[in-house]
C-alpha cells in the first residue's frame, strides 16, 4: 500500500501539501499516535504549548474541520476522548518507517540479507535527510526527533546486509559513522573489518582492530569478543587467493542481473544445492559465473553440454577435476576421486547445462552432498534436479531497461554510427521475450539493417536471429537452435501438446489445457513441460496461468504447420471457446455474475483469437456464443473499441446463421448486443440485425435480453416504441422507456426524457441482475446531469458504483468521471479532485474519445480551481488528442463537441488567440454537423451537439463585438438543449449572464422567438446564422 500521509519530510496528504503550521502540527500529533489516537487535552497542549486559546476545544474542532475539508471527511475519526487518523501504518510515513526498521532487523536476524536490504532501503527513503531539532516545540519537529532512532536502525540493517551480501564498497561508507556512534557494537565492527580488508587491505583492518583492542583493555580491562578474535586471526594469517577452476573472466559487463546474483548467493549460503532454472538464451551460465566469482570458497566449474548420456556425467566431472580411477593417485573409481578433490573443506561445484543428463547429474550430486558436509553445488539447467536438498531459482526474463541497454551496447559495438532511436529500440526489445541472447543476435543485425527493419523482420524471428558471436556455444548461434535444444529433449506426445497449447495467445490454466488436449495425464504433462522451462507459471487474480515465451510459442506453431495440424488445432480452439461461452452465458447475465466475469476476463485474449478464427471459418455457432459472452463482457467493462469491432464483424455473419435450439438464446443475446451498438453508433447496421432477430423464435417470458431486443427493434418506429412503453410486460415497458428517452432527449431535451427514465428506473432499479440495475442508475445519472441536478446525479453514480462492486467489473473510470462532473456541478471541487486522483487515467490504448473526455474533465477541475492557464492548456490537449473530425467518420460529432467546449472555455477567458485555427474552422464545423442527417443514438445526441457548436460560435461573435448575432445564437443554443455537464464552462447561469451583459434585450427577444419552434425550424435558423457567421469571418479575413 502506498504512503498517503507524509509528516517527516513535508506534511502532505496524497501529494497535496498542507498549509498552516497548526494543521501540520495536528496531523503530526495524530500520526505519532496512529492506533490509539490523541485525547483532546493532548492535542491542545501539543498545538498550543505556550498560550492556549480562549476556547481550546472549539479551536481544535475548527482545525479538525479544516483538515477534513482539505483532505476528506474520512481522514480524521472522532473517538470517545479525542481524534485519530483512519489510516494504517503503511499509509503514514512516520509509522511506516518504524515498520520497515523492525522488518529489516527481523530479516537480518533470520539471515535473509537481500530482504533486509530491501526493507532498509524502503524505510530510508522515507527519512527527510535533515537533522531534527530535539528542543523544538513544533509537533512535526518533535515527531521527526522521535523517529530518528528508527532511521539509525535502518542504516545499521542496511550496512550489515550490504556487507554480508559481499558488497563492501557500498557498506563501508555507512559502517564507519555507525561504529563511531556505537563504538562497542562488535557486530558492526566485525562487518567494518571485513569490508575494510576487502576494499583497503588487511593492514587497515588490523590497525582498526588493534585500536579497538587497546581501548577496550584500557577502559574495561577485557578483550574483544570471540567473533572479532577469529576475524583477527584470519586477517593475520592473510587470506590466500581462492582457487576458481573453470571460471572465465567476464568478456563484458553483465547487465540487469545484480539482484539475481544476490538472490542466488543467498540460496547458496542457506542450502546445499541451488539450481538456476530457465529457458535457453536467458543467461543462466553467465549468472553462475558471476556468483562463482563472489563465492568465498574454492570453485570448480564443469560444463556438461557435451555429455549426452546420464552415465557420462561422473566421467565428465572427473575429467574436468583431473581425477579418475587410472589417475596418479590411484582412486578406486572416478566418484571417489571427485570426492577427494572436493574434500572436507568448503567448496563450490558448478554444473553447467544439466538438462539433457538430468538423472545422472541428480544421482551424482545426491551422492556428493551426502559424503561432504561443506560442499555446495550450483547447477544451471532448463529443468530442476528434483532433490530434497535443492533450492530452485527461476531466473526471470531481463527487464525492459536492461534489454534496451544490452541491445544498445552490442549494436554500438557492431556499428558505432548506427541510428538507435529510443522509441524504436524500446519497441524492438519489448518483442524479444527478455532473452539476452535474442538482444545480442538482434544487435548483430545492426551491421546491415536499421532498427525498424530488424523489428519488421521479427515476423520471422528464427530466420532473423541467427549468426551469433564466434565465442558463443554452437547451440547459441541461432535462436532456433536454442529452442530446438529443449524441443529435442521432449518425447513426441509432449511435442504434440506444445503444438496444440501454442494456440493460446495469452496463456492458459490447467483446466483449459485439459479441455484442449483431452488427456488423462494433462497435469503431469504440464508439470513436465514447466520443469523443462517451456511453460512458465504466473500468479494471476484468477489463479495460476501457464504461459509460453513468444519465442517458444512461435517455434511450436511452426512445428504445428510442419505437422499439418493447423486446421485441426484451430477447430479445437474454436470448440473450446464455444463450450466455454455456453457454460458461462447464463451466469454472466445472471444475478451473481462476478465469478463468471472473472473467468471471461482471464481468457479474453484467447477468446478474441478464437473469434478471429471463427470469422475465418464462418463458424456461426462459435461466433454467436462469443458474441454474447465476450460482447457482454466488453459492454460491462465499457470497452467501446472492442465492442464496436466485435459488432462490425459479427452482424453479417449472424445474418447468415440459423442456430440450433440450444444456441437460440446466446444468438439472441449476441444480436441484441449488436443491435445496441448499431443503435448507439450508426443506423447503417440496423436493418440486417433487425431482420435476423425477427427470424428467431419468440423469447421466453421474463427474458431481459428479449425485452431489450423488442424495444430496440421498435426504436426506428416512433408509434411502435411509444406503445411498448405501456406494454403489460414490465420488462418490455421498462426497456422501451429507456430507449425512447434517448429519442426524446435529442428531440425535446432532457426534461422531456426524464419521466420515461424514471419509469424505466422504477422497474430496473430493483431487478435481480446487477447489470440491469447498473444501466438504470447510470441512465438516471446521465439525465440528472443534463438537467443540472448535480446532487441527484451524484447519488445515482454512487449507486452505480455499488453495482460495479457486485459485478467485479474492472473499468470504473467512466463512473469516476461521472462522479467528478456531479461534484463540479454542486460546487464540491475538492471531492471532484479527490475522485479524479483516486481513479486511473485512461490507458494510452483506450479509445481516443474516452482519453479526450478524461482530459476535458481534468481541464474543468483546473478552471474551477482558478488555474486558467493549465485548464485551457488541457482543453487544447483534449482537442489535439482527437485530431480532425474527418478522421473519425460516424464518430465525428464527438470531435465537434470537444472542439466546441474548448472554444467556449477560451472565449470566457478572452484567450481565443490561443486557438485561432479552431476558431477559424468553427463555422465549417457547424455547417459540417448540420450537413449530417439528424440521427438519434445514446452515443451521439445530434441536436445538443449542434447546440454546443452554436454556443461556441455565439461566444466568438460576442468577443468580436457582434453582440446582436452572439446574443441570438446563445438563445438558439439553449433551445437546442446544449449539454451542461462540463462545469463550470458550460454552466447555464454563466452563459446567460454573458449574453445578458452583452445584449440583454436581443437575447430575451430571441429566447421568446425560438421558444416552441420545431427541430426542423431550429435547424434552418441555425444554418442561416452559421452561414452568416462564416460569411462575416471570410469578410474579416479578406480585410485583414
Amino acid at each position: 500500500m502506498t504512503t498517503e500521509l507524509t509528516v517527516l519530510s513535508r506534511v502532505s496528504y496524497r501529494d497535496r501539501e498542507i498549509n498552516g503550521p497548526r494543521l501540520r502540527g495536528l496531523l503530526a500529533l495524530l500520526a505519532g499516535e496512529l492506533h490509539a489516537g490523541c485525547s483532546i487535552s493532548r492535542l491542545v497542549s501539543g498545538l498550543w504549548p505556550q498560550e492556549q486559546p480562549e476556547n481550546p476545544t472549539k479551536a481544535l474542532q475548527i482545525l479538525v474541520s479544516r483538515v477534513r475539508s482539505q483532505c476528506g471527511a474520512e481522514l480524521i475519526v472522532t473517538t470517545s476522548t479525542g481524534y485519530r487518523l483512519a489510516l494504517s501504518a503503511d499509509q503514514v510515513d512516520a509509522a511506516a518507517i518504524q515498520l520497515h526498521a523492525a522488518t529489516a532487523a527481523q530479516h537480518l536476524r533470520s539471515a535473509e540479507y537481500a530482504a533486509a536490504l530491501e526493507a532498509a532501503e524502503a524505510g530510508r527513503a522515507l527519512w527527510p535527510g535533515i537533522e531534527p531539532d530535539p528542543d523544538s516545540e513544533d509537533p512535526v519537529d518533535d515527531l521527526c526527533a522521535r523517529r530518528e532512532s528508527a532511521y539509525w536502525s535502518l542504516l545499521r540493517s542496511r550496512a550489515v546486509a550490504l556487507s554480508r551480501l559481499h558488497r563492501p564498497a557500498e557498506a563501508i561508507g555507512t559502517l564507519i559513522p555507525l561504529c563511531s556512534r556505537a563504538p562497542r557494537d562488535e557486530e558492526l565492527l566485525l562487518e567494518l573489518l571485513r569490508c575494510e580488508a576487502a576494499t583497503e587491505g588487511a593492514a587497515a583492518a588490523l590497525t582498526r582492530y588493534e585500536g579497538y583492542r587497546r581501548d577496550l583493555r584500557d577502559e574495561l580491562g577485557t578483550d574483544p569478543g570471540a567473533a572479532l578474535r577469529t576475524e583477527h586471526r584470519r586477517l593475520l594469517a592473510g587470506e590466500q587467493r581462492t582457487p576458481r577452476t573453470g571460471v572465465p573472466h567476464e568478456p563484458n559487463q553483465l547487465l540487469g542481473r545484480a539482484a539475481d546474483v544476490i538472490a542466488v548467493g543467498e540460496l547458496l549460503r542457506g542450502g546445499r544445492v541451488t539450481s538456476i532454472i530457465g529457458p535457453g538464451g536467458l543467461g543462466k551460465t553467465r549468472l553462475a559465473y558471476a556468483v562463482s566469482r563472489q563465492a568465498g570458497r574454492p570453485v570448480f566449474v564443469v560444463e556438461l553440454a557435451g555429455a549426452r548420456l546420464d552415465t557420462e556425467v561422473v566421467g565428465a566431472v572427473a575429467a574436468a577435476l583431473g581425477v579418475g580411477a587410472a589417475g596418479p593417485l590411484g582412486y578406486p573409481d572416478e566418484l571417489s576421486g571427485i570426492q577427494s578433490v572436493l574434500g572436507a573443506e568448503p567448496a563450490l561445484l558448478v554444473l553447467d547445462n544439466c538438462e539433457q543428463v538430468i538423472d545422472g547429474a541428480a544421482t551424482m550430486v545426491s551422492t556428493l552432498i551426502a559424503a561432504g558436509a561443506e560442499l555446495r553445488v550450483l547447477t544451471t539447467s532448463r529443468a530442476p534436479l528434483g532433490l530434497s536438498s535443492e533450492s530452485v531459482y527461476l531466473l526471470p526474463e531481463l527487464d525492459r531497461p536492461a534489454m534496451v541497454e544490452l541491445f544498445t551496447q552490442r549494436a554500438r559495438a557492431a556499428r558505432p554510427g548506427a541510428a538507435l532511436l529510443a522509441d524504436q529500440v524500446g519497441a524492438l526489445c519489448a518483442r524479444l521475450d527478455g532473452l539476452p541472447l535474442a538482444a545480442e543476435l538482434a544487435a548483430a543485425r545492426v551491421r546491415t539493417m536499421s532498427v525498424a527493419e530488424i523489428a519488421d523482420g521479427l515476423s520471422d524471428r528464427f530466420a532473423l536471429l541467427r549468426g551469433g558471436l564466434r565465442d558463443a556455444p554452437q547451440r547459441h548461434h541461432t535462436l532456433h537452435a536454442v529452442v530446438g535444444w529443449s524441443w529435442n529433449l521432449l518425447a513426441e506426445p509432449e511435442r504434440a501438446a506444445m503444438r496444440s497449447l501454442a494456440m493460446f495467445v495469452d496463456g492458459f490454466t490447467a483446466d483449459t489445457a485439459h479441455c484442449m488436449l483431452d488427456r488423462p495425464d494433462t497435469r503431469e504433462l504440464l508439470e513436465h513441460l514447466t520443469d523443462q522451462s517451456l511453460l512458465k507459471p504466473v500468479e494471476t487474480a484468477s489463479g495460476i496461468r501457464l504461459r509460453m515465451l513468444e519465442t517458444v510459442r512461435e517455434f511450436s506453431l511452426a512445428a504445428q504447420t510442419e505437422a499439418g495440424e493447423c486446421a485441426a488445432a484451430a477447430a479445437t480452439l474454436r470448440d473450446w471457446a464455444q463450450r466455454f461461452c455456453l457454460q458461462l452465458h447464463d451466469p454472466v447475465f445472471g444475478p451473481r455474475p462476478r465469478a463468471a466475469l472473472d473467468l471471461v476476463r482471464a481468457e479474453q485474449e484467447n477468446l478474441g483469437y478464437a473469434f478471429e478464427l471463427a470469422l475465418e471459418a464462418g463458424d456461426g455457432a462459435t461466433l454467436a456464443a462469443l458474441g454474447a459472452v465476450l460482447g457482454g463482457f466488453y459492454a460491462f467493462e465499457s470497452n467501446h473499441m472492442r465492442m464496436m469491432t466485435l459488432a462490425q464483424d459479427l452482424g453479417w455473419q449472424l445474418s447468415h446463421y440459423c442456430p440450433a435450439p440450444e444456441l437460440v438464446e446466446v444468438t439472441r443475446t449476441a444480436l441484441s448486443l449488436n443491435l445496441l451498438i448499431a443503435f448507439a453508433m450508426g443506423p447503417q447496421w440496423l436493418p440486417r440485425i433487425l431482420v435476423t432477430l425477427r427470424r428467431l423464435p419468440p423469447a421466453p417470458p421474463g427474458s431481459t435480453a428479449g425485452a431489450w431486443a423488442a424495444a430496440l427493434e421498435a426504436a426506428p418506429y416512433p408509434d411502435k416504441i411509444m406503445r411498448l412503453c405501456d406494454d403489460p410486460d414490465p420488462l418490455i415497458a421498462a426497456a422501451a422507456n429507456g430507449v425512447i428517452s434517448y429519442l426524446l432527449e435529442n428531440s425535446h431535451g432532457p426534461a422531456a426524457a426524464f419521466p420515461h427514465v424514471q419509469r424505466m428506473h422504477a422497474v430496473f432499479a430493483t431487478h435481480e441482475m446487477p447489470w440491469v440495475r447498473l444501466y438504470a442508475n447510470g441512465r438516471m445519472s446521465e439525465v440528472s446531469l443534463a438537467l443540472g441536478r448535480g446532487q441527484e446525479a451524484y447519488e445515482y453514480v454512487e449507486a452505480s458504483y455499488r453495482e460495479v462492486a457486485v459485478m467485479g467489473t474492472g473499468n470504473s473510470s467512466q463512473l469516476a468521471l461521472g462522479l467528478v462532473l456531479a461534484s463540479l456541478m454542486i460546487g464540491d471541487v475538492d471531492q471532484a479532485e479527490r475522485t479524479l486522483l483516486a481513479s486511473a487515467a485512461p490507458h494510452s490504448e483506450e479509445w481516443v474519445v474516452v482519453r479526450s473526455f478524461d482530459q476535458g474533465v481534468r481541464a474543468e477541475i483546473e478552471l474551477a480551481r482558478g488555474r486558467v492557464d493549465s485548464g485551457l492548456a488541457m482543453w487544447r490537449r483534449a482537442v489535439a488528442t482527437l485530431g480532425a473530425p474527418q478522421e473519425h467518420g460516424t464518430m465525428a460529432p464527438w470531435v465537434y463537441e470537444t472542439r466546441a467546449v474548448a472554444i467556449v472555455a477560451h472565449a470566457q477567458h478572452d484567450r481565443l488567440a490561443d486557438i485561432g485555427s479552431l476558431v477559424a474552422e468553427l463555422p465549417g464545423d457547424l455547417l459540417g454537423m448540420l450537413s449530417r442527417k439528424p440521427y438519434v443514438s445514446p452515443a451521439v445526441h445530434y441536436y445538443p451537439i449542434v447546440g454546443e457548436l452554436v454556443l461556441a460560435q455565439a461566444l466568438v461573435c460576442l468577443r468580436r463585438g457582434d453582440t446582436r448575432l452572439g446574443a441570438r445564437m446563445v438563445a438558439l443554443a439553449e433551445q437546442l438543449h446544449y449539454p451542461r455537464y462540463m462545469q463550470p464552462t458550460m454552466s447555464s447561469a454563466r452563459v446567460r449572464s454573458i449574453a445578458d451583459d452583452a445584449d440583454g434585450p436581443e437575447y430575451r427577444a430571441a429566447m421568446s422567438e425560438y421558444s416552441g419552434r420545431s427541430r426542423a425550424e431550429l435547424r434552418a435558423v441555425t444554418t442561416e446564422l452559421a452561414t452568416r457567421a462564416q460569411r462575416q469571418r471570410a469578410d474579416t479575413t479578406q480585410l485583414s
